[in-house]
């Protein structure tokens, strides 16, 4: 029997965070300011073990998951991941990952030959100076492109994300449209999102998903596709001219807490259902205690039984204040 929450959303989809670390330190997830050389992060031991992680997946493909997404912070620098990558493949799911492409070039094989179905990589502009001023690190757009062509030419079908900020990047909206429907690549816009208190996120930084699309469609021409299936995240728009889709995630503006069917598991095992959630449910400490499958299951099924968030559908003055888990943290 399917876990449904208290308003009878199903658990469909598993977000795995591996690490709590990043190679980037981008301007709105983690702000050198707060994540610098003084940030304490996650201690090894603290992590789940990849048969830890394997374990606990499995426990909620029992509950219903049918999805499971590998997040970080940015998953490709913990080490050997394409053997975790395996271990997830067994299972009867989709499985696929999020990166910020920058270590792609070299893991994207391996992790294909592993059993990664599909990856995500994060890509917020063309501009060399405007993505090295995001990323914060100097890495180059070059980089993450390499990536993506490494990915496709290990067979993995590749979505690219892109936030947009206002004042920030928003002027890449049509160019990043144009270079990626030109090879094939699905692009997803995704809406500025003030997930923790890191980032200094304000409303007017927003740039409507509504404003995005009239200036695709200004540009290309653009009609909207209907949904792949219920809590699908990206409003899904064709091209006019049958040269593919790209998509917006609009969180902030048109929220759809409605059909939301993911859970989170952060890097040291806890479980958080909700990108805003204020605390996470400690399933380590029943991995690590001697706790049955069985066990693992109904703690997993209970938490989400009782589940009532809906943060984006009352997002307000109210909620600004929440002590919110971070981005970096818990994956996106």
């Amino acid at each position: 029997m399917d876990a449904l929450d208290t308003f009878g959303r199903p658990l469909r989809d598993l977000r795995i965070s591996v690490t709590d670390r990043c190679n980037y330190r981008c301007v709105y997830c983690m702000p050198k300011e707060v994540y610098g050389r003084d940030h304490k992060f996650l201690e090894r031991r603290e992590l789940l073990s990849f048969e830890e992680i394997a374990r606990v997946a499995q426990t909620f493909v029992s509950a219903g998951v049918t999805k499971i997404r590998i997040t970080g912070g940015e998953p490709l620098v913990r080490r050997e991941l394409d053997r975790l990558i395996a271990k997830l493949a067994e299972l009867d799911v989709d499985l696929t990952l999020t990166t910020n492409g920058s270590l792609l070039p070299k893991q994207a094989q391996g992790l294909a030959d592993a059993g990664l179905r599909r990856i995500t990589v994060s890509l917020d502009s063309l501009d060399d100076a405007i993505f090295r001023a995001l990323n914060d690190v100097d890495f180059s757009v070059e980089r993450v492109l390499d990536g993506i062509v490494a990915a496709a030419a290990a067979g993995l079908p590749v979505k690219v994300n892109a936030v947009i900020k206002r004042g920030v990047n928003d002027d890449q909206v049509v160019p990043l449209a144009a270079f990626f429907r030109e090879r094939g690549h699905t692009l997803r816009f995704i809406e500025y999102m003030d997930v923790g208190h890191t980032n200094g996120w304000r409303l007017d930084d927003v740039v409507p998903a509504k404003e995005i699309v009239a200036r695709l469609d200004d540009a290309f021409g653009v009609e909207p596709a209907e949904a792949l299936y219920r809590g699908e995240v990206a409003q899904r728009w064709r091209y006019t001219d049958g040269s593919g889709e790209v998509g917006v995630i609009a969180s902030v503006t048109q929220p759809f807490c409605g059909d939301c069917t993911r859970a989170r598991l952060s890097a040291e095992g806890k479980l958080f259902t909700c990108l805003f959630a204020v605390r996470g449910h400690d399933l380590r400490a029943l991995v690590r205690g001697g706790a049955s499958d069985e066990d693992l299951e109904a703690a997993v099924r209970t938490v989400w039984g009782g589940r009532a968030d809906r943060y984006s559908d009352l997002r307000s003055a109210a909620t600004t204040g929440l002590d919110k888990v971070e981005m970096s943290y818990i994956g996106g």
